[in-house]
């Protein structure tokens, strides 16, 4: 049951602003995606990248209804108006209606984690605006209502359930990588994807299990090594799923400049060569990967000139992860609802 009825028994928290704004990070796909061996096992576990959504949302309209731009983010308009109708009507003074406007850098459709973005800077620029608090938990509630949600409400990399939008567990920060990605063209609706049958067998799903394990221990040993492994295990599980042409190619060039591992949009077009942006060869590593996958992007690898192997859009860019510090390494909420957003 959706539990606001102590939001709409009160008048809205006086002094909000009249303008509320709010971010939301982006990922490089999923170090790992897969389904494990219990009801509801559905999982993954993201990726932070510096990539970013901006929501604004101005209380008032010329139409007195809620609006957004641009106009397709029809999600978040959604959204904006389930928040909205929290607050009792008349009781604040406020003028009706307002303008949401979404300003982003990630790329959509392509399993960058661009619309659980979009959702989550919404759901914080619209409850600033309107004096709603907006802790994790209810935004979950809320997302769970729209679409299959990534973790990137919370500043850490987790393990989470995202058709039933719930955190399963925060796992801890690592050192900073990039990722070296190419896209392979096109676009991939994620509520399409999360309908298509998994194939996996129950031995798939204890293996999900294993790695979902050796994940968690590579994330708070700081093994950046074991992380490219597990997440170059996950992307070859993905192929029978959703199939990259340009995966095996990819993992030439890793092992060619010595990455960590490739880690893909398991429901979306990209894949990519991580890189310890530690090392001290870092530099050269990173210029040989952006090299090769420029190559590839070309038609080095079978595809038409100028595009992908696949024959996509092609293209080659360099993301950065986030780091977030001193993490949580264990499955609770409090301390990181109290943090909200990476500013």
């Amino acid at each position: 049951m959706f539990q606001e009825a102590a939001i709409r028994s009160r008048p809205p928290r006086r002094g909000a602003p009249a303008t509320g704004v709010g971010t939301a990070f982006g990922t490089f796909g999923e170090l790992l995606q897969g389904v494990l061996p219990e009801e509801g096992g559905d999982f993954l576990v993201t990726l932070p990248v510096a990539r970013w959504t901006m929501a604004t949302f101005r209380r008032g309209s010329a139409s007195g209804e809620i609006e957004v731009r641009p106009e397709r983010k029809t999600k978040a308009l959604q959204l904006a108006r389930m928040i909205a109708d929290l607050v009792p009507a008349g009781s604040s003074g406020w003028p009706p209606g307002g303008v949401l406007t979404l300003s982003s850098v990630i790329p959509e459709g392509k399993g960058l984690a661009s619309s659980s973005a979009d959702l989550v800077a919404t759901a914080r620029a619209v409850g600033r605006a309107l004096g709603v608090p907006m802790p994790p938990a209810r935004i979950e509630r809320l997302l769970a209502r729209i679409e299959p949600t990534d973790g990137v409400l919370y500043p850490a990399i987790v393990a989470y359930h995202h058709r039933s939008v719930r955190l399963r567990a925060v796992l801890g920060s690592l050192p900073a990588m990039a990722v070296v990605g190419i896209d392979e063209g096109g676009s991939v609706d994620t509520v399409d994807f999360n309908r298509i049958p998994k194939p996996f067998t129950t031995a798939d799903r204890h293996t999900y299990a294993g790695l979902l394990e050796r994940l968690t221990v590579a994330v708070r040993g700081q093994d950046l090594a074991e992380v490219g492994r597990v997440a170059t295990r996950s992307a070859l599980m993905n192929q029978t799923l959703r199939h990259k042409a340009s995966l095996e190619p990819m993992l030439d060039i890793c092992r060619e400049v010595g990455g960590l591992g490739v880690a893909v949009g398991h429901s979306g077009t990209t894949s990519g060569i991580l890189l310890d942006a530690t090392d001290p060869a870092y530099t050269r590593r990173v210029t040989a990967a952006a090299q090769a996958c420029a190559e590839l992007t070309r038609g080095g690898s079978g595809g038409e000139p100028g595009k992908g192997p696949s024959g996509g859009a092609g293209g080659v860019s360099v993301y950065r992860t986030l780091s977030f510090g001193t993490a949580p390494t264990r499955p609770a909420l409090p301390e990181l609802s109290a943090l909200g957003e990476v500013p």
